[in-house]
């Protein structure tokens, strides 16, 4: 008998697939369409403070290996998400996991602080946006004392609870096995990366930038052997969980991040690539290559990869 779920920091997916934050993650409805295409868990959009539009279009590249964006993180505020997360907790079967940002340090934890009404599993903390650095300034997960201060003021609103910390990374940090340490150390109970990565593209005719705002984050197949070294790295670090995801399409490419360290797979991007049941797809190709290899479980394939 084949066991495909996984215990992420005390929490049972029945599968190792996760919707990453951004796609489909926009509503009650589409977190559950997503939950019946066979996600072993859902990701909110990222829901900060207060009303964002985001960047004016163009927003989104789409190529054959890598898809670019940069949407802004536009969301109507946490004021009014705090309704839809509810909904979305009385309607979903599977752990949700609500992703946040913040302006300052201390908005994280006036967001968070709000959002405990609507018992999330998981509240993800996107420290490493890409695309917002001219209006927040450097991405928190570039410093590791913003880092630290972040996560230890959303732990205090959370005390108390049974809602788990993790914080979303970016491989950009010059020392990322560090701060991997110091996201552990201030009490994380995992860790989510990659994030997109740092991006450009030029239309060569106008001679400007294609996206409104220039630059974007990369995601999609192209940056997996990124995300793959990151969750290795992270690995050989940390105790805690980790979610792995960067351009993962197939069972394969997850099975790379199991191996790698990965407890569970973030898949985003992916849902363009191959459709909505991709969940489903992975899952069933994670399962045929266990028959195949002999593993029972996902557990027993995860940091395999350390052994050799």
């Amino acid at each position: 008998m084949i066991d495909l779920s996984v215990n992420l920091a005390g929490i049972k997916l029945k599968n190792p697939t996760i919707l990453a934050s951004g796609i489909m993650g926009v509503s009650a409805s589409s977190l559950k369409f997503v939950e019946e295409n066979g996600a072993g868990a859902v990701t909110i959009k990222s829901i900060g403070p207060t009303d964002r539009t985001g960047h004016k279009n163009p927003t989104v590249l789409a190529f054959d290996n890598r898809m670019v964006n940069a949407v802004g993180l536009s969301n109507p505020g946490v004021d009014t998400e705090v309704h839809i997360v509810k909904e979305a907790h009385e309607r979903l079967n599977v752990p949700l996991i609500v992703s946040i940002f913040a302006d300052t340090i201390d908005n994280f934890a006036v967001v968070a602080d709000k959002l405990l009404e609507t018992h999330p599993k998981i509240i993800e903390l996107n420290l490493s946006c890409p695309n917002t650095d001219n209006e927040f300034g450097k991405m928190f997960a570039l410093d590791a004392d913003d880092t630290r201060k972040v996560i230890t003021l959303v732990k205090k609103v959370t005390q108390g609870t049974d809602i788990k910390i993790f914080t979303k990374l970016t491989p950009e940090e010059e020392d990322f096995a560090e701060l991997g340490k110091v996201v552990e150390d201030a009490g994380a109970d995992g860790i989510t990366t990659i994030n997109t990565i740092f991006s450009m593209n030029i239309d060569i005719y106008s001679r400007k930038p294609i996206l409104s705002n220039a630059y974007g984050g990369i995601s999609g197949p192209a940056i997996k052997p990124v995300g793959i070294e990151s969750v290795y790295t992270l690995y050989e670090t940390v105790s805690i969980p980790i979610i792995g995801m960067g351009g993962i399409l197939t069972g394969e490419d997850a099975i790379e991040y199991i191996m790698a360290g990965a407890t569970a797979v973030g898949i985003g991007s992916g849902v363009y690539y191959r459709g909505i049941d991709i969940f489903q797809k992975v899952t069933s190709e994670i399962e045929d290559f266990m028959k195949k290899e002999g593993y029972k479980s996902i557990e027993e394939m995860r940091g395999i990869a350390h052994n050799s």
